[in-house]
Parts: structure tokens; sequence; C-alpha cells
């Protein structure tokens, strides 16, 4: 910025040009008086007078009045903490501390940085935007699209833009914790048909796809942003309140503007593929180096997209502490050169090209309590239809499962919490159902039958119990006599270690689990009775997700802690 055309010095910094108001507490303009051009114009009419009276607030600042009783002058140490608490934001992914320069530095002169955002209409994908008093869910891509001085030997060449790095940001209802959910680009997915809104205006529907790659419901024939959301929707259940992008300039311009971010690695690195050469231990990493490092791949763990995508949640864990950590976040100066670069590096959907939408959207965020901050992947595994995999598939059970916890406003790193206000509001005898000894998997006898469930259900839960839980003693018997609304587990007195088992398996509450009698099973032998209800979400999806734990092979950190990649 060079103030914009108005004869300023080329080395005054933009953001020593704003003076706060001690009478409305809000950061203005103010150039120096000897500036060759004055922003406020000289009267039209009548001789040369003298020169034009300087505006009151220009006046206190030259030689300040008597302040009014109750009040301190320009000094006032209990507002300037607000502004602080106020600009204190986070970041979580790729496009994340974007929202942090921009909601933050935005709090000094959003109007200027609005004019270096680029905005695309979402196309009817979203939600219509985020509320203030519900979940936030946020949409973060990073393009592998090459453009920008210097990164020519990064991406595919020519590439469009696809989804290189995507992450949905949940932030809960009540903004005590968050969840940034990686999704891999090798994803194996069905991209829906997308209606797109063309150059000229007018709106294309793009053909779906089944069976493609996840990064490919972006640039991909054409499609934009829009499309991607509907991807997301489809597969999670989760649909996106906005959606941010940015392309590898973000990274390295944001990182210089903070003066680099501390990264470790537990051995050296030299990959020629993202022109990474590091020794092993701590580095400070900006610009170029800085997005070598989160492109990294073939020298960290299996060398495959999945530890790229870990290293990259150990550096934006690293960035956020920095910005939280040293004053950049409540010096006026600082936060220019940040919010100058990320705005530069933006697109946004249209429904927050807006100052105020900026701002309230970097005010929610700033709520979040840092240490729940969870950075997770959507549980994948090789895909079986190839004979050497190089994409991946979900992993039935633990991928809706996590999809369901973030669906339902769950903490990642508070469930143990809310597990136990639940049970708090069940009768106390109910909740003592699942206490006591549990049986091992393998000494569960149990019929599946389908109580009001989708069709089929009864079969591929009975597939996820003996391949995935070990419940090999169990047996599909077919359909319920009738439908019921909640899924219930009947057991006999001694099989209440049985019933335990299986209830921490499926997510049963005390409620669900019906004291009884035991059937006999195909072989002859005393068994449970699980009947599927109307509740029934998917083989392997726990039923209360509200008092599930997350996956135990969900690979996930949080922000707070130090790891070095691998």
């Amino acid at each position: 910025m060079d103030a914009q055309g108005r004869g300023r010095a080329e080395d005054i910094d933009p953001a020593d040009q704003w003076v706060l108001n001690p009478e409305t507490g809000d950061y203005e303009l103010r150039l120096p008086p000897s500036a060759p051009q004055s922003p406020i114009p000289a009267p039209r009419r009548g001789s040369p007078a003298p020169a034009p009276e300087v505006p009151a607030p220009r006046r206190r600042r030259a030689a300040p009045e008597e302040p009014p009783p109750g009040r301190r002058g320009r000094r006032r140490p209990a507002k300037k903490k607000s502004r602080g608490k106020k600009v204190l934001l986070w970041t979580t992914g790729t496009m994340a501390f974007v929202v942090l320069a921009v909601g933050a530095a935005g709090y000094l002169y959003l109007q200027h940085l609005n004019d270096n955002i680029e905005s695309l209409p979402d196309d009817g994908a979203s939600t219509g935007g985020f509320q203030k008093d519900q979940a936030i869910n946020i949409l973060l891509i990073g393009t592998d699209k090459r453009t920008g001085s210097g990164n020519d030997g990064y991406g595919d060449k020519g590439s469009a833009g696809h989804a290189d790095t995507t992450i949905l940001l949940h932030v809960s209802k009540d903004r005590s914790n968050a969840t940034a959910l990686s999704i891999p680009r090798d994803l194996i997915v069905d991209v829906p048909d997308c209606p797109t809104t063309q150059e000229d205006g007018s709106t294309k529907v793009i053909p779906g796809s089944s069976g493609v790659r996840f990064n490919t419901s972006l640039g991909q024939s054409g499609r934009t942003p829009s499309c991607t959301m509907r991807t997301v929707t489809e597969l999670t259940g989760v649909t996106p309140d906005n959606f941010m992008v940015a392309d590898f300039n973000a990274v390295k311009t944001l990182t210089s503007a903070v003066g680099g971010v501390e990264v470790c690695l537990a051995k050296d690195i030299d990959d020629p593929d993202s022109h990474l050469n590091l020794s092993a231990g701590k580095h400070t990493v900006e610009g170029e180096q800085a997005l070598a490092f989160v492109r990294t791949r073939h020298s960290v763990g299996f060398g495959g997209d999945l530890s790229r995508i870990e290293i990259q949640q150990q550096f934006l864990g690293s960035l956020m502490r920095k910005l939280k950590s040293n004053d950049t976040l409540t010096s006026p100066t600082k936060m220019v050169k940040l919010a100058e670069a990320g705005t530069e590096a933006l697109t946004v959907d249209a429904k927050l090209k807006s100052i105020g939408k900026l701002k309230d959207l970097g005010l929610e965020l700033g709520k979040l309590d840092t240490k729940n901050l969870t950075f997770a992947t959507v549980p994948v595994k090789d895909n079986p239809a190839e004979k050497t995999p190089v994409t991946v598939v979900l992993k039935d059970g633990a991928a809706q499962q996590v999809f369901d916890m973030v669906k339902n406003d769950v903490s990642f790193t508070e469930v143990k919490k809310k597990e136990k206000e639940k049970k708090d509001k069940e009768d106390a005898a109910v909740a003592a159902r699942l206490e006591g000894e549990k049986s091992e998997p393998s000494e569960i006898r149990v019929r599946v039958l389908n109580g009001g469930a989708s069709s089929g259900s009864a079969g591929r839960e009975l597939t996820y119990l003996q391949n995935e839980a070990g419940v090999t003693k169990s047996e599909n018997a077919g359909n319920a006599p009738a439908d019921i609304a909640k899924t219930t587990l009947e057991y006999a007195p001694d099989q209440a270690d049985q019933a335990r088992a299986l209830a921490e398996i499926l997510g049963l509450s005390g409620a669900a689990m019906k004291p009884g009698e035991s059937v006999t099973n195909a072989q002859g032998l005393p068994a449970m009775t699980l009947t599927l209800g109307k509740d029934f979400k998917g083989a392997g999806v726990k039923l209360d997700a509200t008092s599930a734990k997350a996956p135990e092979d969900l690979q996930k950190s949080t922000a707070d802690k130090v790891e070095c990649a691998k």
C-alpha cells in the first residue's frame, strides 16, 4: 500500500496512518500535516483564506484538550485489552491462517483489504453462510495451481487448480472446541452434478463422476469450489457454511509476514520433488522453504499423501502457536503486513465478500480455546480394487463415526466430559447397566434383526461385527416382527457381560439395553437379540454419537503439542 496515491512518502508504514479515536474507540485514518495533498478538500468558495480549519480529532492529537470526566486521555488500557482479546485469533488449515489475517487485521482497515479479495458464487451449495449462534463449518481449500512468481516447480503442470489440500473446519456451537478434518486428495468419491455459474452469469450443470479422486471436485471440467462443497456434503453429511481457497503463494507470503514458523524434523530430509533440504531438529522456515515443507511427502512417513497431511498439520499447529505466543496479533504494523499478504492470496464465496462478515467470522473464531483444537484425518484404507494401491477408500465404520461426531457437534478432545454429562441425565439404574465386567468380542453371541433400518442393514452390520469388531459368533436373523424407533439389545441376566461388551462396540446407551430372556441361535446356543431401529446410521457407526469415543486408530493431534515429522 502506498497511501492510495495521496502523495505519501514511500517509506511510511500504512499502519502508522491509523490512529485510535478516544471518543469512539475505533481507528481512523490520519495523515501527517506535511503531506503535499490533503484528504480533506479546501473550501470551494471565496478568496484565498487561511489554512482550512483542522478537524477536532486532529487538533486533539496535536495538543490534547482536557479529557472529559472519567476519561484518561488517549490511553485506555481496558479498551486495548479488549481489542487484544478480539484479535487473538487462530489457524487450523492451509486457509485458516488467512481467516486469522482477514479477521484480525480487518479490525483495523477491512475496507482496503476488501479490494484485495476475490470471490466466487457458492451456487447454492452452502447453508447460506455461517451464523453467530450456530456451529460453524468452513471448507478450506489449497489448490495446486501454479500461479505466482517462483511456483513453476510445484504442482502439476497446466493444472486448473485441483483440491490439493482440503480441510473441513468445524467450530462448535459454544466455541469451546474445533476440529480440522483433512480430506485426502486421493480418496475415491462420487462427485455429484454441479450447477455452476459461468463467466457470463449463466448457469451450467457440470455432470458428476463416480469413483474418482476427491481432488477432481475442483478444476476438472470447469468445476469451481461450489462443486467441492457439494462433494463434501455428499461424502460427510455436513453442509459447509462458506469456503475459502488459496494457492501456493498464501503459504509463502504469510509465513514471511509473521517472520517464519518453527518446524521440527525427526530425521534429515532431502526431497528433490518438494525442494526441501533440512537436517533433523528444529528450524524456522518461511517463504519458499515453508512451501517446500508443507508439500514434502516422499521423505516422511510412508511417502504418500497421508504423510504429507500429517506434516501439514504439524506446520499449521506450529504457525498457530507462533501467532499466539508473540506480539503479532496486537501489533497493527505486523497485522497490516499479514492481512495484505493473506487477502491477496484469498478467494472466498460471495457470501463472505463483505467487510462485516469477514470481521464477524474472525471474531467468532477468536473465541476458541486453542487447546481443544483437533487436527484429524478422515479414516481411510488402501483401495482394495488396485493391485498397487495409489488411492484410498473410506474405512467402514470409523469414517462414518467421525462424520457423525462432526455433524452432531461432538468434540474430539472433550468426549469424556460430554459422555459423563449425558450419563448423569440418565436414571442411575439404567446407566449402571453399562458398568461391570465385559466379555471378549469373540465370546459374544448375538442375532441381528432389522427393525426399521434401511434395507440390508442387518447384513451390513453383521459383516462389520464379524470382520471389523471380532464378534464372530453373530448371525443375521432377518426382519423383526415390527419396526422400532430406537435400536435395542435384549439379553438374559447371565449375558450381562456380553451385553456390556457389545454396547461398547456399538455405542449403545444404558437405555438401549433391555434385560429379558435369551434366544437360541442357529447352533442351538443361547444368544442375545440386537434389533436395529430407525435410528441406525450405518454399519460400524456408533448409535449414540454424543457419548461415543473417537475411533482408537484415528490419526489426530492437538494444536498445543509440538510433534516432529518422522
